[in-house]
C-alpha cells in the first residue's frame, strides 16, 4: 500500500507499507527497524514479537520519545506491561497494533509534530526449517 503524505523531506516518512518491508523516504526496509521523525531508521535487533525483551524497549527509550508505536507484525498482539517499563516509568505512552496501522499512525503523529517512535517488528524467517 503506498501512503502519501505532505512534503517532509527533512521527517522521516513511511511512505509505503507491504507485509514484510516498508519504505520510509522512498527507501526500503526489511528487518526490524525504530523510526522517529527527525532521525534516521536504526535497526532494532528483534527477529519476532516473542523476542521482546525490557533491553528491547530501552533502546527505544534511550532516543526520547513522547510516544512509542509498536508494530507486531501482521497482527496486532499486546506485550506485557513488565516489558516497557523503562518507558512507562517516564510516563511514555506504547500502544501496540498491526504493521499497517502502526504506519499509518505513526505517520498522523508526525505530521502533529509528536516526539513519536515507530518500531517494527519484521519476523526473519529461520533457515533450515523445509518450509516454503
Amino acid at each position: 500500500m503506498k501512503l502519501h503524505a505532505n512534503p517532509t523531506q527533512h521527517y522521516q516518512t513511511v511512505t509505503a507499507y507491504e507485509p514484510g518491508s516498508v519504505e520510509v523516504n522512498a527507501v526500503r526496509f526489511a528487518h526490524s527497524l525504530i523510526i522517529l521523525p527527525e532521525t534516521q531508521p536504526v535497526a532494532w535487533p528483534v527477529t519476532s514479537f516473542d523476542a521482546l525483551t525490557v533491553e528491547s524497549f530501552q533502546q527505544i527509550d534511550t532516543l526520547g520519545p513522547e510516544v512509542v508505536i509498536l508494530g507486531t507484525g501482521e497482527r496486532q498482539r499486546f506485550i506485557h506491561p513488565r516489558l516497557t517499563k523503562p518507558l512507562t516509568s517516564r510516563q511514555v505512552g506504547v500502544e501496540c497494533m498491526d504493521n499497517a496501522a502502526a504506519c499509518r499512525t505513526y505517520n498522523i503523529l508526525m505530521g502533529e509534530g509528536r516526539k513519536v517512535a515507530l518500531a517494527l517488528i519484521f519476523e526473519q524467517a529461520t533457515t533450515g526449517s523445509g518450509a516454503a
